[in-house]
């Protein structure tokens, strides 16, 4: 269950804060939260600097592939 939870989740890089530059950091890594409605429109949702999620346009990202070790690192991280 835990290598499946692995699969389905995903990391983005920041390419673009303007506009946002208290909420993203360029050269960030951040997790996407799956939101089928916001992908829908263009947008990815992420928790940004304040750690609550918003919708950014996905031209602000570039998904990054990790090896699975290190996504599931990042994700035990990112929950505490």
């Amino acid at each position: 269950m835990k290598r499946q939870e692995s699969q389905v989740s995903h990391f983005v890089v920041c390419l673009n804060n303007e506009g946002y530059k208290a909420s993203l950091e360029v050269g960030k890594l951040y997790c996407v939260i799956p939101d089928e409605e916001a992908e829908a429109h263009g947008y990815i949702r992420v928790a940004d600097e304040s750690g609550e999620d918003y919708a950014f346009a996905s031209n602000r990202f570039h998904p990054v592939r990790l090896p699975v070790a290190v996504e599931e690192t990042l994700l035990v991280a990112s929950r505490m």
